[in-house]
Formats: structure tokens, C-alpha cells, sequence
């Protein structure tokens, strides 16, 4: 772990640098998201800062093991394990007698209700998160949990649960029984990686792969809360195709996401990493990331198109998006760097798609034989984002904070269009919108004990301005240790 202050120092606010006096500079960042005069002045007014709120103890006793280099608990692609709804927030671990656990407080509240739901995680295997979600409609919550490359575990909460939650004991019985298909849908008998998003219409979607890593397919299932029904609609990306570099060449692989999000206007925005399957591709790598890609879709994943508009894919169909794909790659890295996949995305107030990479730099050399230790070594965060709704030009942006960590951060914009990079151990890194998202600075690295990856909500800014997170503090061997949720206050 990365040198740090002592434990409970702070920095607040963005250093002297966060908050640009460039009226023209200002002036171009607040025409591209829409805005002029007083908006525009407003924006230049509101740089990035995070003000430590509390920081409350789930379970002092949470599982841990250390698995694939992550805990069960905090793997940052789990994207749900923490969120918020209707003046709640709800927060999904495993605890210490393998039970899967869900907690909810009011916001602003430090106390918690606990309850289990009646399952027990099977295997010592940190993919094998708790995935949660909402269906606004009829305030279900629901919870698709332990699964790699096998079978699932599914349970919906009672209707009205987190619609109307005063009006509901939190007990076991607002949970019904735990199933391994959804609804009798029963997908794939090798499920991995799910996320579940609220579309435009109010329908809940389940985002998944189907395979193996090196061979598999994105897919997405959808619930109707009107019905109560679960439909599968498909794969979306492709595990075929050829891909080939000065080393040789792979015939099969899988697209790993780094979220879904859907913009104002209702586009669903995408990126990912393509992982082969054959290490014939690389210097002498053991993991095969390369390439950061996007697309996005018009009519809630249906069909897909690259970023200048080109249709490239249909759900559920013969045509689906892959390695060929016209226009996908918006950053293009060989598969001889380490780049870390399922890292974090997000979708600012004009509609411009935001993505945060990491990797190590050419600067370190061209050939990064051990992931792990070369990323703990080097590896180093990069912003990627579109200027533009449209088919605007990429950037990218060295966030200039070594990693110190083979793990993920996680990217979240304020309401002012502000980034966020929360990286491995809990540093709250920061950027303002009114630079371009070029004046990154450190906000807050204080000395957590965190194990790693964190887990954040992405609901909650939106509501209240307060960027919280769950993370687990470091232990050893299989002793458990307290899984914590930090809160903090950003501009509004």
C-alpha cells in the first residue's frame, strides 16, 4: 500500500490548481455542455472538493479472502453492491457465517437495519458478488448474487419494499425464496458479472457475460415491473473473429464492460476492453486486455452503433457487435500493458461519455510480463471522454497519481460535471469540468486500512451531493475484518 498520511488527516477542497481562472477556457467547457452567461459563470464558480462526512461500520465481522487479488466483498465491477433510492440506501455483503446480509438506513442516518435473505455464498471465489438492484415501479428490490461462469442465485424483495420502506419491517420475510433463475428464465448455466441498471422506461436490465473469460458474450436480460416478468434478450457482442498482432493471432475472446449508463436523452453508453483468449497475441503477457471500446444504444440495447452512429450490432441476434466492428476502438492499447478491465464509466449533464482506463505507460517499457506486479509497479489511471453528445473528438488524460495497486478505481461526476476518481485504497482524486478535466488533484488519501477496490454509490450524488463508499478494511489468511460505508459531501 501507497505511503499515506496519518489516519484521519484530511485535505479538503481542490488544491489552488482545481479551480481554473481561464474565463475563455471557462467559457468553451460551459458552451460544449449547453450552457452561457450566468450558467456559464456558475459552472466556473464550482470546482471539485470532498468534505468528510461520517464513516459507518456495516458488520465488524464481514467474510474475507482474498481471491483473483480481490475480495468478494468490494470488487469494483459489482457497480450495485451500494445505492440509493427513495430517501434510502441500501448496502450487500457477505457476512462472516457466509450469509448473504442487506442493510438499509435513511439517508443522513449512521445506524443500520440488517437482514439476511437466506443464502450462503457457495464458493471462495471473489467474483462471486451480490449484484443489486431497483424496479422503481413497484419497489422491488432484487438481488443477483454468487455466480462465475456458473449457475446463479436469485431474490426479489416484496412489492413496495423501497417504494415505501416506513411501510415495511426490514425482515427476512420481505424477501421471498431464493431461486437459481429468474422468475423460471433461466439464461445461462455460466453467468458471470452481473449489473443491474433502470432503463428509460422504467424496466429493470440485467447485464451479463455467458462463458469463460477469453470466450464469452455480453448479454442483457429485462424485468417488466408491470407484468412482474423476466424476459432474456440475448447476447450483444460476439466471441468470434480474429485478432491478430506482431505475435500472432486469437480467434476467440470476451468484451468486458465497464458499466452501462444511460444519458438524459435516454442513449445507453458502453465502454469496454476486448480480452483474448490465446496469449499468442502478446510479448509474453499473462492476461490479453487491449483496446478501449465504445458503443452506445438508441432503444434501451436493442441495437448498437459506434460512436460516429454506424450500426455495428442487434441483441439476440446473428449480427453482433465484435473485434471487427467498424469505429469501436476510441483508445487503442496492445494487449503488452496491463490493462485492467471492468474499470468505471460515466455519463456527464450534456451527454458526453466519460471513461476511466488504467494501465502501464510505454514510459515503464512496451512489455508488461506479470500483470500484478507490473501494475502495482506502474500502472497509472487515465481519463478518456468525448467532446461532444455526438461524434465528437477523444481525449485522454493522464491522472498523474501512480496506482500503487493491480486493482480498479471508479469514476463519479458532481453536479457541476466535476470527475471523481476514487482509486484503490479509498484516494479521492478530482478534476473540474471548466479545465477540460485536465487539473486532476488529490483530495482526500487518507489511511483507511482498506483492502483495495471499493464499491460506490452511483445513485446517491444525484440525490444529496454525497459521494459514498463501501469498502473492507485488510486483514489476513480468512480473518474476517469490518466492512465500512464512507460518506462524503460534494459540490452542489
Amino acid at each position: 500500500m501507497p505511503a499515506s498520511p496519518s489516519r484521519r488527516s484530511l485535505i479538503l477542497g481542490a488544491s489552488a490548481a482545481a479551480v481554473t481562472s481561464a474565463t475563455a477556457l471557462g467559457a468553451a467547457r460551459a458552451g460544449a455542455a449547453g450552457t452561457s452567461g450566468a450558467g456559464a459563470a456558475a459552472a466556473a464558480q464550482a470546482g471539485p472538493s470532498a468534505t468528510l462526512l461520517a464513516d459507518s461500520v456495516l458488520d465488524p465481522t464481514a467474510l474475507y479472502f482474498v481471491s483473483y487479488d480481490g475480495l468478494v466483498n468490494n470488487n469494483a465491477f459489482q457497480r450495485s453492491g451500494l445505492l440509493t433510492h427513495n430517501g434510502h440506501q441500501y448496502a450487500v455483503w457477505y457476512a462472516a457465517d457466509r450469509e448473504a446480509t442487506v442493510a438499509r438506513r435513511a439517508l443522513g442516518s449512521d445506524t443500520w437495519e440488517t437482514v439476511t435473505v437466506g443464502h450462503a455464498l457457495t464458493v471462495d471465489d471473489s467474483h462471486n458478488v451480490i449484484c443489486a438492484g431497483v424496479s422503481p415501479a413497484d419497489g422491488r428490490l432484487h438481488l443477483v448474487m454468487d455466480a462465475h461462469s456458473s449457475g446463479y442465485f436469485y431474490v426479489k424483495s416484496v412489492e413496495g419494499l423501497v417504494s415505501s420502506p416506513a411501510d415495511h419491517a426490514w425482515t427476512p420475510e420481505a424477501f421471498g425464496p431464493v431461486q437459481t433463475s429468474l422468475d423460471g428464465v433461466t439464461l445461462t448455466s455460466t453467468l458471470t458479472y452481473p449489473q443491474l441498471i433502470v432503463a428509460p422506461s422504467g424496466a429493470l436490465q440485467l447485464s451479463y457475460r455467458t462463458g469463460v473469460s477469453g470466450n464469452g458474450q455480453a448479454a442483457l436480460a429485462e424485468y417488466d415491473p408491470e407484468a412482474g416478468t423476466w424476459a432474456d434478450l440475448g447476447a450483444w457482442s460476439s466471441a468470434t473473429g480474429t485478432y491478430t498482432t506482431e505475435y500472432g493471432s486469437s480467434s476467440a475472446r470476451n468484451l468486458y464492460l465497464h458499466g452501462l449508463n444511460y444519458g438524459g436523452d435516454g442513449t445507453l453508453h458502453v465502454f469496454g476492453t476486448w480480452r483474448e483468449q490465446s496469449t499468442a497475441v502478446t510479448c509474453g503477457a499473462n492476461l490479453t486486455n487491449h483496446d478501449t471500446v465504445y458503443v452506445r444504444s438508441a432503444d434501451q440495447g436493442r441495437t448498437w452503433t459506434n460512436a460516429a452512429g454506424t450500426a455495428v450490432g442487434t441483441t439476440g441476434s446473428s449480427s453482433l457487435v465484435s473485434v471487427s466492428s467498424p469505429g469501436l476502438v476510441v483508445d487503442p492499447l496492445s494487449p503488452d500493458h496491463a490493462l485492467m478491465n471492468q474499470e468505471s464509466q460515466a455519463v456527464d449533464s450534456a451527454g458526453r461519455p466519460h471513461a476511466l482506463i488504467s494501465y502501464v505507460p510505454g514510459r515503464f517499457g512496451q512489455c508488461v510480463t506479470d500483470y500484478v506486479s507490473g501494475r502495482i509497479a506502474n500502472a497509472y489511471p487515465f481519463h478518456v471522454w468525448q467532446d461532444g453528445a455526438g461524434a465528437g473528438a477523444w481525449h485522454k488524460t493522464e491522472i498523474p497519481f501512480a496506482l500503487g495497486s493491480s486493482q480498479r478505481s471508479q469514476l463519479l461526476l458532481d453536479a457541476h460535471d466535476n470527475a471523481y476518481a476514487v482509486m484503490p485504497y479509498g484516494r479521492i482524486a478530482a478534476a473540474s469540468a471548466e479545465s477540460g478535466w485536465s487539473d486532476w488533484a488529490m483530495l482526500f488519501e487518507e489511511d483507511l486500512n482498506a483492502f483495495g477496490e471499493i464499491v460506490t454509490d452511483y445513485d446517491r450524488i444525484a440525490v444529496d451531493g454525497v459521494l459514498s463508499f463501501l469498502y473492507q478494511e485488510s486483514s489476513t489468511g480468512t480473518t474476517s475484518s469490518p466492512i465500512h460505508v464512507i460518506d462524503f459531501q460534494l459540490p452542489t
